[in-house]
């Protein structure tokens, strides 16, 4: 009975590039100067108001800085930028709506068709070493029309029942009271 519609995620210019790390993504990714990204689900489908954990795990030698970019048809956000133990900076869009985990993963509540999209992560060592990851967000919508159709549909039907059966009961008293009617006449 449920319509599901799908927010598809637009094409945009760097979407070679974004291939091009999508596909590297499921492999871990390390730089020469030490710093390993691995980002173990690329794709993620959710629906309208679901929690969604953009998952990756990196390591690197000295200390890191991370990133994280929401790209769409609608532009370029920065979400989130922090330095591990010194400091972290949310954008004012998603400051009741993400949550940062050590291993560079960040946890999106509440999400909107607006949330589609590609999320690009980077993660910076100190000494200027640096490597990228994406994950592509897919957001459905559930679409209650047909319930809507079907609840309307129903309620029709009850009530030209209701009406059916009082007529074949007011039918019934009619002829009941004919018959006699009929009875006492032909008794005369």
């Amino acid at each position: 009975l449920e319509k599901i519609q799908q927010h598809k995620v637009p094409s945009c210019r760097g979407h070679s590039l974004l291939h091009h790390l999508h596909t590297h993504c499921l492999l871990s990714l390390s730089a020469p100067g030490g710093v390993s990204l691995t980002v173990p689900q690329p794709n993620i489908n959710a629906t309208v108001a679901q929690n969604i954990l953009l998952s990756v795990e990196y390591s690197c030698r000295g200390v890191a800085t991370v990133e994280w970019k929401h790209v769409s048809s609608w532009g370029t956000t920065r979400i989130v930028e922090w330095k591990s133990g010194n400091y972290v900076n949310i954008s004012a869009v998603y400051k009741d709506r993400v949550t940062i985990f050590e291993n560079g993963s960040i946890e999106l509540r509440n999400v909107g068709m607006r949330d589609a999209g590609y999320y690009l992560v980077t993660v910076t060592e100190e000494y200027g070493t640096n490597t990228y990851g994406a994950i592509i967000v897919n957001v459905y919508e559930i679409i209650y029309e047909d319930i809507h159709f079907v609840a309307v549909l129903f309620a029709f039907l009850a009530a030209v029942s209701a009406i059916l059966i009082c007529f074949m009961w007011l039918c019934n008293k009619s002829l009941h009271l004919f018959q006699k009617t009929t009875h006492k006449l032909s008794g005369i």
